[in-house]
């Protein structure tokens, strides 16, 4: 049997819930024919890069898959029929990765678990104001010329 990853990317109207459900029935479909799921993770609502059949944002999803080529393309044969499907991609690869994926990583290493914040932490940086010497006086600065009808400005 050969290994797999599939991502799908789901309309952004459905809920979470309905894309789990969603999953669930590709993973019992993909079981029907003789295939298995491992591991499943729901990456959450990202904006997409371009416009996809009017969606700004989707819902996506990886899945480890295991099986017969004839049971993945049913899959993604029944994923066409599927309206709240609008994008998915399978990919064969040579094993599992059983760690977390990089995007769930992101979100971990980002403090994006919790909804509270920017996910961003103060500018450790910089240091304090009066370490970084006097701020520069903006009145010592050159005037700008002003625009009039003797130097072609406005008329």
């Amino acid at each position: 049997m050969a290994l797999y990853e599939h991502i799908f990317m789901a309309r952004q109207d459905v809920s979470a819930q309905q894309v789990e459900a969603l999953t669930e029935q590709f993973s019992t479909l993909l079981s029907e024919n003789g295939g298995s799921v491992g591991k499943t993770e729901y990456w959450g609502l990202k904006t997409i890069a371009f416009r996809v059949n009017k969606n700004r944002k989707a819902h996506y999803t990886l899945m480890n898959l295991t099986g017969e080529p004839a049971a993945i393309a049913e899959m993604e044969r029944q994923m066409r029929l599927n309206e709240d499907v609008i994008r998915f991609m399978t990919l064969r690869v040579n094993a599992h990765d059983e760690e977390q994926s990089a995007m769930m990583q992101k979100r971990d290493r980002d403090g994006r678990g919790n909804r509270g914040g920017s996910g961003r932490g103060p500018r450790d940086d910089r240091g304090p104001r009066e370490d970084r010497g006097p701020r520069e006086d903006r009145s010592a600065r050159a005037p700008r010329p002003e625009a009039n009808s003797e130097t072609g400005g406005d008329k």
